[in-house]
């Protein structure tokens, strides 16, 4: 509850300052934040290889249908997402909005005020890309499982506890404060009011999805592990607030992993699902890029339907897996499907880019909240099976 409400505030005073700072000190915050992000970049594969190789290792003789139940159970409820933004668009979207509504080309981060630049940056490229990492992990994990290399596993043990000192010394400290100069940045460029204020209605819709989309996943949840919803969704709410600060699922890891935890879910169980919920489970993200998509097929008038959505969706669920664990990674990677199967143009491309990265706190949130939910179903089936 501490980091809750440090990640309220920073959140709140962002938002405030944003208001009355001067440009010379928002941009001593904008330093701050490319460093940082610079470093968790740089920090994130590190992560993931530091969690997940272990995990499987721990795991043993499971780790392959774990692997396989936890991609299975992601993907599902990333289609599931997917349609049922598709579902709720097509019901209220055709009332909201008029076909014969023109269309601007945004720019993301032209803000009326400027945008922001730093003092000066340091590039901290990471040692390998996330998919990358993931591979490695899982090669060295299921080799440490079923050869029993003992000292290659005590390194990788060794190896996951430098990557924990180093997030809960540095990285939790200071999420507060990066979180303070995105909510900053946001408010001085202009870039949160010039959309949201053009796209309410649709955001408001977005919103009520996402809300709804998470209950449903928790009362799968709480079926399968006998459970109060609620209660295992209040849980995980410092790494749903978490999240909507990073606007980043990787970034949060550390938040999650510990909500998760207090779920009840075992240490290697979560060790395993959350690191890699947080790159393949994209259920916000496709709900957020799917209602976008239609509304603005809507306001110009092209054709959409269940046939031009169903390839869309399916794909966007293995495309958008290979985004990497950044703000907007998700958009970026469907741009392609956006032009070659909706047959949306540049200023649609940027326009979207505009819109997404404007909820995309929401949509990560969403993705992060309900990777708890997965991490108790996955337990809960291999505790039945022992």
């Amino acid at each position: 509850m501490k980091l809750l409400l440090r990640i309220l505030a920073a959140i709140a005073l962002g938002i405030g300052a944003g208001y009355v700072m001067p440009y010379w000190g928002a941009r001593i915050f904008t330093t701050f934040n490319g460093i940082f992000a610079q470093f968790l970049g740089f920090l994130i594969p590190l992560l993931i290889l530091g969690y997940v190789a272990p995990a499987i290792a721990e795991i043993g003789s499971k780790a392959g249908r774990m692997l396989l139940a936890t991609a299975l159970i992601a993907y599902a409820m990333t289609l599931a997402s997917g349609w049922f933004s598709f579902g709720v668009g097509a019901w209220l979207f055709p009332m909201l909005i008029k076909a014969e509504a023109p269309i601007a080309a945004l720019e993301p981060g032209a803000g009326e005020s400027g945008t922001l630049t730093a003092y000066f940056s340091v590039d901290m490229p990471p040692l390998f890309g996330v998919m990358t990492a993931l591979v490695l992990a899982f090669v060295l994990g299921l080799g440490m499982a079923y050869s029993g290399a003992t000292a290659l596993k005590r390194g990788f043990d060794e190896f996951r506890h430098i990557i924990s000192r180093t997030i809960s010394r540095v990285i939790i400290p200071l999420l507060p404060v990066y979180i303070f100069g995105i909510f900053m940045a946001m408010t001085i460029e202009g870039r949160v009011g010039r959309v949201m204020m053009t796209f309410i209605s649709i955001v408001a819709i977005i919103f009520a999805i996402h809300i709804v989309l998470l209950l449903a996943q928790f009362a799968i949840a709480g079926l399968a592990a006998r459970r109060n919803p609620l209660a295992m969704l209040r849980t995980m709410l410092p790494a749903y607030v978490t999240a909507l600060g990073t606007q980043s699922s990787a970034a949060t890891i550390p938040v999650t992993l510990r909500q998760v935890k207090a779920l009840g879910v075992g240490e290697s169980t979560a060790g395993f699902v959350v690191p890699l919920c947080a790159t393949i489970h994209m259920s916000g993200s496709a709900l957020k890029i799917t209602a976008c998509a239609l509304a603005l097929m809507i306001m110009q008038g092209l054709p959409w339907g269940v046939g031009e959505f169903a390839g869309f969706i399916a794909m966007l669920g293995i495309t958008i897996i290979a985004a990497p664990g950044v703000p907007g990674g998700a958009i970026m990677a469907a741009l392609g499907l956006l032009t070659s199967m909706l047959g949306f143009s540049e200023a649609d491309s940027a326009l979207m880019i505009a819109l997404y990265i404007t909820m995309d706190s929401f949509g990560t949130a969403c993705n992060v909240t309900g990777d708890g939910a997965i991490a108790v179903i996955v337990e809960r089936i291999f505790a039945r099976r022992g």
